[in-house]
């Protein structure tokens, strides 16, 4: 089971949410909150997989209770509930660690699946908005070329990653075990000294590995 927390201020959309999310046996709704605080506060509390933040909120907002969820329990997988018109907060999310983002008006299906690939270390990307996110990372390039301590296996599960792939896809498109993959994964994660999925899949997209 995949116990989510949903942060969003407006309650009817919060109530489709929940409703949407709850239709997949698999997952279900375990707190709810109407602003940042209160999202952090419920995470002291009790244990969540995933924790679900609209970005725009009263009192903290979704960007700074990801940071902080993110530092203190960075078992939570964050998924951010976004606009057409937060293309630069929705950056600032990536950066922070977040596995990805959902328009408020998506579907169930994608709602659902956005769930499990956070689960699964995948990073789920809305192709409406990542459209517009896209050249917003590219704009700040940090590095002419790719770490070339990197191996070309390496560099292929980076390619992987950064396409929002799991283990398991990862494993399954360059017929390697999800161990190997994990393992590889480990050793990326030490070269370029990044702590997680999102911001491999970062710099897989600025450095165009994607």
């Amino acid at each position: 089971m995949i116990n989510v927390l949903l942060a969003e201020d407006q309650v009817m959309v919060r109530q489709g949410l929940k409703a949407m999310v709850e239709t997949d046996e698999e997952i279900r709704v375990m707190g709810e909150a109407d602003n940042g605080k209160e999202a952090v506060r419920l995470c002291e509390k009790h244990f969540f997989d995933v924790a679900i933040l609209d970005i725009r909120m009263p009192e903290m907002d979704g960007l700074k209770a990801a940071k902080i969820i993110r530092t203190r329990f960075p078992h939570i997988k964050i998924l951010m509930l976004t606009t057409f018109d937060d293309n630069e907060l929705v950056v600032e999310a990536l950066k922070l660690g977040a596995s990805g983002y959902m328009l408020k008006n998506g579907d169930t299906q994608s709602l659902i699946r956005s769930i499990k690939s956070a689960m699964s270390g995948g990073l789920s990307l809305e192709d409406k908005v990542a459209a517009k996110v896209m050249p917003i990372l590219l704009q700040s390039q940090e590095e002419e070329t790719v770490d070339p301590s990197l191996t070309p296996r390496e560099r292929a599960i980076l390619t992987c990653i950064g396409e929002g792939l799991n283990n398991k896809e990862v494993a399954e498109r360059l017929g390697l075990s999800v161990g190997t993959v994990k393992n590889q994964t480990s050793h990326i994660f030490d070269k370029l000294e990044l702590r997680d999925r999102t911001q491999l899949a970062i710099y897989a997209i600025k450095h165009r590995l994607v």
